[in-house]
């Protein structure tokens, strides 16, 4: 079961205790941006010179900012979409990519890079240079992060055709695993036909913070808010699925409208943190499984918690990665897994003593 409702804590004590972590959280978060605002290649400097120093400036509020606040976001994002995803699927190791929106979104990336780098290289007569030439424009004017979310939803949207609708959660789970593995295999053809591709590819699939900006935060913001209200609004629909599907409905709920809202959520989130900052894994795996470790909760307070603890994890780990190999830089995905790996690895160790103690 992956809610926490077999052992709630009491409804008074559950919300103090919710919103006190939620003001905790939200400060190491704002401590967080300060410290991350100070981090880089050329140090604390740039942070004690921004106010004489222009260029000082510059590096602080037009790259590390919003490079910090937009890890911030894609986390929080990713956070959100992992407990929704885990309560959906009635599995704690559910994570955001798992109906396909992963592999569609860097199947998108790598077709964008393979035509835009080898449309001069296309023969075959005039027609066929003039559709290579309209395409590489439109895809140049989509856009990496454009394509990277099209691409994440347009998995999403293959999966639900495979399981044919949102009724059955079994089938939706394996038709994403098949729309997952065929989408990568799609993928590896691309860049076997096109090599350049590989490389073009690595910051994309290792998960990259260091080229969000303004603009990208501005967009993940608008698009947390709202998905942050509509989970909430329909948190009920999971602490009824959490107790089976006969259970939600005997209680009267339109399960069928309120999936198809919830993988809307699930796939929204996954599609614009995707689209900004890359493949990143872990985060949406155990952001839940941490916030529930915060608080013993309902769905409601528990997406909250999610989504505060991924924005803080993915933001700790982006100034992790700028300072573990300094002056360079990790991937910060590579470090997410790492650490998300350890922690998973853990967690199964202690419920082992757990289950052979008792």
């Amino acid at each position: 079961m992956s809610s926490c409702a077999a052992a709630l804590d009491p409804p008074h004590a559950a919300g103090a205790r919710v919103l006190w972590l939620s003001v905790l959280l939200l400060a190491l978060a704002l401590l967080g941006l300060a410290w991350g605002a100070g981090v880089g290649s050329t140090g604390f400097d740039s942070l004690l010179r921004a106010r004489h120093d222009p260029a000082a400036w510059q590096i602080v509020w037009d790259i590390r900012l919003p490079r910090t606040l937009g890890a911030w976001l894609a986390g929080a994002l990713l956070g959100l979409a992992g407990a929704v995803a885990q309560g959906l699927f009635r599995n704690p190791l559910a994570d955001p990519f798992l109906l396909g929106s992963a592999s569609g979104a860097a199947l998108a990336v790598a077709v964008v890079f393979a035509v835009l780098g080898a449309g001069g290289m296309v023969g075959g007569g005039a027609g066929r240079a003039a559709l290579a030439q309209a395409a590489s424009s439109w895809l140049a004017y989509l856009g990496f992060t454009g394509a990277a979310f099209v691409g994440a939803l347009g998995g999403v949207l293959l999966a639900l055709a495979l399981a044919r609708g949102v009724q059955q959660t079994l089938r939706l789970l394996l038709a994403g695993v098949v729309v997952g593995y065929v989408l990568g295999a799609v993928r590896d053809l691309v860049q076997l036909a096109q090599p350049d591709v590989l490389v073009a590819m690595q910051g994309f699939t290792l998960g990259v913070t260091g080229f969000v900006g303004w603009g990208a935060c501005a967009v993940m913001a608008a698009v947390l808010a709202p998905l942050v209200l509509a989970a909430w609004a329909m948190a009920r629909a999971l602490d009824a699925l959490s107790l089976g599907e006969d259970t939600a409905h005997s209680l009267g709920l339109p399960l069928g409208p309120l999936r198809a809202l919830l993988i809307g959520v699930l796939a929204l989130a996954t599609g614009t943190a995707v689209a900004q900052t890359g493949l990143i894994g872990f985060v949406g795996l155990v952001a839940p499984h941490l916030a529930r470790s915060l608080a013993r909760c309902t769905h409601g307070p528990l997406l909250l918690l999610a989504t505060l603890v991924g924005g803080l994890l993915l933001m700790a780990a982006d100034v992790a990665a700028r300072l573990i190999v300094a002056p360079q830089e990790l991937p910060v995905g590579v470090l997410t897994a790492v650490l998300g790996g350890l922690y998973l690895l853990w967690l199964m160790h202690r419920r082992a003593r757990l289950d052979g103690g008792a």
